[in-house]
Order: structure tokens, then C-alpha cells, then sequence
């Protein structure tokens, strides 16, 4: 079988690839083992979300609907139910997306594929396929530490968990990046008992510190246990649970039991057993596929894109690396920018940002001016029944450039797009400060904090001016 593109694999990053390809009149041939769609859709970001906006109704039943008026008597949680609309949800986009990519004349082979020279992929059960360009998006695989007894029976990765039966009633979450606080604050809002364990000093640790003290008053509010600065020693499985010992920095020990322990400690690129030595294609275990800006590999005609070229591991980069690699395999010379990538965490609140953290912005310019305006001074939140979080603005204040924008609160997700297009656009801070906003909305937070980062807010008290000392 000949091709002008081969993808060998089938998500996020390679079914936008083959389909940016065949409109650009290539002839595609897609290479995938599994169901179309990948991690995110079949059994990562979409089936996780699933449950998240199950949490979501369980803390409206409990929390928001009494405040509005509305009872609501005898509510509980449907878990099988639960798992039968998650399964609904991913079999229709799998059978959607799929549908897209046939209609786009592209050729699905299934099975597991790997290079076999730097011009041919080997399929096993079909027949081998030769090709002028390639596009590597083979994706990724959680990751365990290396801890005594974390391969028991009682220690899932996410995909694991997603297909448990039913809800237990301890949870160990053992690493507080986004895919441990995600389950972490799923969980509680099903009425699980939840321990954090994360290594590092605080939760979400890559993302804006301020952002990171937030969700931490909120899950301890919520009764979710923190061990920050604390590491995993043992898990020991025993008929009463699972009982996992850990240290902080000073070796103080700890112990707690669960039923079951959630592994997200990372994500790792899938780079072996796919034939990268046998195509030329150079590799680290670890950081992924070597690719520059243009999504090339160090073979030329070959280009990665996704979780295995280890840049970042979010469907929505990899939607667009694959992009990328279909033009540039096409002749163009497009280059890929990261600089507006907008980073979510679905839990209870919400956390987004995009751009620079305002630790990154005071590491790089000299005056960085930030403003800020809290969800309780906004209607609309307030009708939604939260009252925590804010929207943060960064900007450099010598040509006021947007440097980078933080949210946290209800639907940060959806408002952290306003900063994802003002960074894109190399807009100024005084143009989110001086657009028009519906009212009442969430998104009237994001002008409030750039009016208020420029020191004229609205509807929130002037600035205190500073305390002039009397003169002697």
C-alpha cells in the first residue's frame, strides 16, 4: 500500500494531521490500534469530564439549588448510571469522529504499526505501507514511581479508575498535578474520603502560586487531606484496604488506608517498540520524540506531533501540532506557537490560565503590574452560588502588554479563551480593560481585573493610596 502521508496513530494529534492532510489533496493512509480518537476521547479527557459534570450536579443538588429555592429531596448518586452516560458520550464521538476522518477519503488501517525502514511502516495483519511523509503520533502511557507495592491490586492508573464499578469509599491519590486534583475533587463531590499525597510543596505546582493556594483552601474546606512535600515510601494491600506510608522533607512518617490508591504521577511518551531506531528518527525516553518548531523530526520527511513529541501533553496542542505537521509535510512552512496554549483544570473551582505566571513575568521584565478581581464582587457567580475565586491579569507596564492571564473559579475553562485570544492578538492590557462586556456575566471579571491592574476599577473600592508619614 503507497501513500503521500502515513499517521500512525489515531489521536488527537493524528487524526487532525490526516485530515489536514487529505484537504490539502494528499493521499492519507491512518494507522491506528485502538478505537479513533486516542487517550482523550476513549479513555482520558472526555470520559473524565463525563464525571466531572456528574460532580457538578451532585454539588447543584446539595449546594446550589437549595440557595435559589429549588428542593430537592432523596438525591443520590447513580454511579452505574454515571458510567453508562460516559460510555454513551465516547462511543458517539468515537463513531463521530471516525465517520469524519472515512468521509475525508482517508484510509483506516487497524492494528499496531511501527516504522520498519525510514520510508515503510509494518502493520501487523495487513499489508505493509510505504509512504513519502509521516506524521508519528503515537501519544502516551501513565507512569508509576518507583515505589515498593504500587503494582498491587488496589493501585489504578486513570484509565483504571474510570472503569471501576463502583465508587469507593477511601481514595489515596498519589500526586496533586491535574489528573490527581481532577479525580481528587470528583471523588469528594461522590462522598469519598480523599488523601492527596504529592512530593512537591503544593498542588497544580507548574501552574501561578496564587492559583495553587486557592484550590488548596478549597479542598481542605471540601475535607479532602493534603500531604504536600510528602513522599510515597510503601503501599502494602491487606483485606481491609490498601495502607500506604509516606515522608515529608524532614522524614516525619505517615500512614494512610484506602481502598483504592490512585497512581497520577505523569505521563510518559510512547516511543518504544514503534520502530524510531529503524526510521532514523531521534528519540529520548523520557522528553519524546525530537521535533523542532515545524514539527520535524530529525528524519526530514517524518514529522511528530502530540503527547510523543513531549512538548505538551493537552489534546488541544496536540489538535493543532498535528496541524502543523500535515502542512509542513505539504510543502509549507508553518511554525508552531506555544505561547498562547491555554492549561485547564476541570476541579471544584475550576482553575485556567494562559501565557506567563506571574512568577515567570517578574522573572523576565522588570515592572510587571497585576490585577485582580474576586468572584464575590460579581453577580452572575454569585448566581451560579460561588463566591470564591477571581480572574488575574499580568502585564509588563512599560508598553503594557498582556504577558498572561489566571482564573479560578466557576467556568474558568470556558472564560480563560478572553486571555487566549487577547495573547494570540498581542493586545494590550488597556484592551481587555476598555471592551465592552455583556452584564451580568463571568466574563465581565477579566475587564474588571484589567481595569482594576490599571488602577481604575469600577465595581470594586479605588485603590488605597498610601500612608504619608506626618512631618516631624
Amino acid at each position: 500500500m503507497e501513500c503521500d502521508v502515513a499517521v500512525l496513530g489515531g489521536g488527537p494529534g493524528g487524526y487532525p494531521a490526516a485530515i489536514r492532510a487529505a484537504q490539502l489533496g494528499a493521499n492519507v493512509v491512518m494507522v491506528e490500534q485502538g478505537r479513533v480518537g486516542g487517550t482523550c476521547i476513549t479513555i482520558g479527557c472526555i470520559p473524565t469530564k463525563v464525571w466531572v459534570q456528574a460532580a457538578h450536579g451532585m454539588k447543584d443538588v446539595q449546594e446550589l439549588l437549595p440557595q435559589l429555592g429549588v428542593r430537592v429531596t432523596g438525591a443520590s448518586l447513580d454511579f452505574d448510571q454515571t458510567q453508562t452516560q460516559k460510555e454513551t458520550i465516547v462511543n458517539g464521538l468515537v463513531t463521530g469522529i471516525t465517520g469524519v476522518v472515512k468521509a475525508n477519503g482517508i484510509t483506516i488501517v487497524q492494528g499496531r504499526g511501527q516504522f520498519s525502514g525510514p520510508n515503510t511502516i509494518a502493520v501487523e495483519g495487513a499489508e505493509e505501507i510505504r509512504f513519502e511523509h509521516a506524521v508519528i503520533a503515537t501519544g502516551s502511557h501513565s507512569l508509576r514511581p518507583p515505589v515498593d507495592g504500587i503494582d498491587g491490586p488496589r493501585c489504578l492508573d486513570s484509565t483504571g479508575l474510570l472503569d471501576v464499578t463502583e465508587v469507593p469509599k477511601r481514595l489515596l491519590v498519589l500526586g496533586g498535578g491535574v489528573i490527581g486534583v481532577e479525580f481528587a475533587s470528583i471523588m469528594r463531590h461522590f462522598g469519598v474520603e480523599v488523601t492527596i499525597v504529592e512530593m512537591l510543596d503544593r498542588l497544580i505546582p507548574m501552574e501561578d502560586a496564587d492559583a495553587s493556594k486557592e484550590l488548596e483552601r478549597a479542598f481542605k474546606k471540601r475535607g479532602i487531606t493534603m500531604h504536600l512535600g510528602a513522599r510515597a515510601t510503601a503501599i502494602v494491600d491487606g483485606p481491609e484496604g490498601a495502607l500506604i506510608t509516606f515522608e515529608d522533607s524532614s522524614g516525619k512518617g505517615g500512614e494512610v488506608n484506602a481502598d483504592l490508591v490512585l497512581v497520577a504521577t505523569g505521563r510518559g511518551p510512547n516511543v518504544n517498540d514503534v520502530g524510531l531506531e529503524e526510521a532514523g528518527v531521534a528519540f529520548d525516553p523520557r522528553a519524546g520524540v525530537t521535533v523542532d518548531r515545524h514539527m520535524r523530526t530529525s528524519v526530514p520527511h517524518i514529522y511528530a506531533a502530540g503527547d510523543v513529541a513531549g512538548r505538551f501533553q493537552l489534546a488541544h496542542t496536540s489538535f493543532r501540532e498535528g496541524e502543523v505537521a500535515a502542512e509542513n509535510a505539504h510543502g509549507h512552512d508553518l511554525e508552531i506557537d506555544y505561547a498562547s496554549v491555554p492549561r485547564c483544570v476541570y476541579t471544584d473551582p475550576e482553575v485556567a490560565a494562559v501565557g506567563l505566571t506571574e512568577e515567570q513575568a517578574r522573572e523576565r521584565y522588570e515592572e510587571v503590574a497585576i490585577g485582580k478581581f474576586p468572584f464575590a464582587a460579581s453577580a452572575r457567580a454569585q448566581m451560579y452560588g460561588e463566591k470564591n475565586g477571581w480572574v488575574k491579569t499580568i502585564h509588563e507596564t512599560r508598553y503594557g502588554e498582556f504577558l498572561g492571564m489566571v482564573v479560578v473559579g466557576v467556568q474558568a475553562t470556558e472564560l480563560v479563551e478572553a486571555g487566549v485570544i487577547g495573547i494570540t492578538a498581542e493586545a494590550t492590557i488597556e484592551t481587555l480593560a476598555d471592551s465592552i462586556t455583556a452584564h451580568p456575566t463571568l466574563a465581565e471579571g477579566v475587564k474588571e481585573a484589567a481595569l482594576v491592574a490599571l488602577g481604575r476599577p469600577i465595581h470594586l473600592p479605588p485603590p488605597r493610596k498610601p500612608k504619608v508619614a506626618a512631618p516631624a
